[in-house]
């Protein structure tokens, strides 16, 4: 019978915030799976366990994951743990878990710290929808590119950044969304100096001119506004639909294309444009 994965989530910084189920399953396993074993031995020491360890990290995760595969498939049972937080999300275990996935491997959730969340939680902006981002890419026309594509984005959105590369994240933020977009820079979660910004794009630029960042940084940005809708009539929206179509787009994608810049809906605008075609 084939074992099970557990994903781990582990404190992100407060050693206070490690729950008795995550002791109990780091407790359980056969062996664990760390981004960083040096990292993770620190954890295992404060809690009073010794289990046999293996890394798996970005850079070995091909060959580290096909050998803890092996293991998972011979029956054995691993808790996969990163250096903080959940493992998977914006890590290299998601590769892991669709491995296992793929070879019907019991994958299971062991929930606790997650620093987008966390962030998210606290910010001042709105909750009910959002995207994760991720970390931006180092190449600044990957970066700029990435950005462009969110431009329009209405969900809030969550960033990772280094503090090495902020400064250049946010010039190129302002830049797409432009600088009197409100965001929330919160540093060094449940950590000692922890802090959160709550400003402009602007503004937090040229806080941090001045101020130089310290601590690793999640990043909370409100999405942009819905675009107000121009005030035509009915006749005058067919029209428009009329020169798109006359530009050689299909009518149904010129009825689509009209009703975001409108307001009409797109079925209407497509009924009363047939006769016309």
């Amino acid at each position: 019978m084939a074992g099970r994965l557990y994903l781990v989530a582990t404190p992100i910084g407060n050693l206070g915030d490690i729950s008795k189920r995550c002791a109990e399953t780091l407790e359980s396993v056969d062996f664990i799976a760390a981004e960083d074993t040096r990292v993770s031995v620190k954890l295992l020491n404060h809690l009073g366990i010794k289990k046999p360890m293996v890394s798996y990290f970005e850079h070995n995760k091909a060959e580290s994951g096909a050998a803890i595969l092996r293991r998972l498939l011979a029956g054995e049972s691993c808790a996969l743990v990163t250096d903080a937080g959940t493992p998977a999300i914006s890590d290299p275990g998601e590769d892991l878990v669709a491995l296992c996935a793929g070879s019907g491997i019991e994958v299971l959730s062991v929930p606790g710290c997650c620093a987008a969340i966390a962030a998210l939680s606290v910010s001042g902006l709105k909750t009910g929808r959002f995207c994760f981002e991720g970390f931006l890419s180092t190449s600044k026309k990957s970066r700029e590119a990435h950005l462009e594509s969110l431009k329009s984005e209405r969900r809030t959105m969550i960033f990772y950044e280094a503090p090495h590369k902020l400064k250049a994240a946010l010039r190129d933020m302002a830049e797409a969304f432009g600088g009197d977009r409100r965001i929330s820079l919160c540093r060094e979660i449940t950590k000692l100096h922890e802090e959160t910004l709550r400003t402009t794009l602007s503004d937090a630029l040229s806080y941090f001119e001045s101020t130089p960042p310290k601590g690793e940084f999640v990043l909370v940005i409100e999405g942009a506004k819905p675009e107000e809708k121009q005030s035509v009539s009915l006749e005058e929206a067919v029209s428009r639909v009329m020169e798109l179509r006359a530009g050689g787009m299909p009518l149904r994608e010129a009825a689509r294309k009209c009703a975001e810049e409108t307001g009409f809906q797109k079925n209407d605008l497509y009924k009363a444009s047939i006769s016309r075609d």
